[in-house]
């Protein structure tokens, strides 16, 4: 499926009949899913274009809000460990709701990060949280982690 990103490749096979693709990141086969394709493609992105160092990106992290437990698709940390951007994938037929929005923002409750990125492969959308102010600001596109970094602004809000 074509995505709104860079073109990137992969390693690909199929397992009884189903796909998998070689997720870098984890290390491991996982099951290719239209979500994870947009996973998979957007944290690329993320290391090739807005040069993230993979080290620095974590895929599926589990988080624990209200006794309930979540998995993040992807959060960025900074050089120190602190969690930095979390990115929310949906598969590129599903429509970029506030549902999403909302989704994002619970796991931000416990991640306290400073910017959230929701994207279907197809529309992305970043916005900068100001913890203090309580607000969102929408960005014309997600900075680069070098400018996060430069521009200080790798704090938890």
């Amino acid at each position: 499926m074509d995505l709104n990103l860079p073109t990137y490749s992969f390693r690909i096979r199929e397992q009884t009949g189903k796909k998998q693709i070689f997720d870098d990141f984890r290390r491991k086969w996982v099951m290719l899913t239209p979500e994870e394709w947009v996973r998979q493609n957007f944290a690329r992105y993320l290391t090739e274009e807005k040069h993230f160092p993979s080290t620095l990106v974590a895929l599926e992290r589990s988080l624990r809000i209200n006794q309930q437990d979540f998995r993040s698709d992807i959060v960025l940390f900074s050089k120190s460990g602190s969690p930095l951007v979390v990115v929310e994938c949906k598969a590129s037929e599903v429509k970029i709701t506030q549902q999403v929005f909302d989704q994002i923002a619970r796991y931000n409750l416990e991640l306290r990060v400073s910017y959230l990125i929701v994207t279907n492969g197809l529309s992305h959308y970043c916005c900068r949280f100001d913890s203090n102010q309580q607000t969102y600001t929408f960005l014309p596109e997600m900075p680069d982690y070098k400018e996060l970094m430069v521009n200080g602004q790798c704090g938890n809000g």
